[in-house]
């Protein structure tokens, strides 16, 4: 399998060349086009992170209950997967450590990939922040999504992030949730809420927008429907 990534950062699409053989499961709808003879069929996934429930727990941290497999068959096959919002395409290659990933921010996988349900506490419902995160583990290429471009910055100690502008995390790092400000008076008006307080060594993926923002921000000057 070739991943090429193109129209960076800002209307990134990845074209995925198949070999004969190959499968990839993607979120459902992330799919632009494809070779005309890959078959395409739709599952809740099986095995760790799979099934009816391992569906519902996606849900709640804002993914589809159905997922998206595509096999190449006999022959070789391009397939092209885009995210949902704009932005850019962040490729991992998943060995020994695992990834914790924001709310929305899986696209795509290898069959290796399992993805399974994380918890962030309530303090983030107070903050207008998902309270999940997904956890990524495994072995294989998994596909990121974010809004706007990505940036990776290498933590050695400690780190403060603005959870809207995670995108992912690699799991070596020990983390917190926390308060922006020292009072939620201060957090909620400062526009801020919740950062997560990373200590230790691993990668953090950072997004350069904040889709809650940006979603409150033009959110109330929609026409109704």
């Amino acid at each position: 399998m070739k991943l090429e990534l193109l129209h960076q950062p800002d209307s990134a699409i990845a074209k995925i060349l198949m070999e004969p053989q190959e499968e990839m499961i993607a979120e459902a709808g992330a799919m632009v086009a494809m070779s005309g003879f890959v078959n395409v069929s739709t599952t809740l996934r099986q095995g760790k992170g799979g099934g009816v429930f391992g569906g519902l727990k996606r849900m709640l941290a804002g993914e589809s209950l159905f997922m998206s497999v595509f096999r190449s068959g006999n022959s070789p096959a391009e397939l092209y997967l885009a995210p949902k919002l704009i932005g850019d395409i962040l490729p991992y290659t998943l060995k020994e450590t695992e990834l914790v990933v924001q709310s929305t921010g899986y696209m795509a996988s290898t069959p290796g990939v399992d993805i399974d349900l994380g918890f962030t506490g309530f303090k983030s419902l107070f903050s207008g922040e998902s309270l999940f995160w997904l956890t990524v583990s495994g072995s294989g290429l998994v596909l990121l999504s974010a809004f706007g471009g990505i940036y990776e910055v290498d933590v050695d100690g400690d780190y403060v992030v603005d959870t809207g502008h995670i995108v992912a995390f690699e799991r070596t790092l020990g983390y917190s949730i926390a308060k922006a400000n020292k009072s939620w008076a201060g957090a909620f008006f400062g526009g801020e809420g919740l950062v997560c307080q990373f200590r230790g060594r691993g990668k953090v993926f950072c997004q350069t927008h904040n889709p809650g923002s940006f979603g409150r921000l033009v959110g109330g000057k929609l026409p109704p429907r």
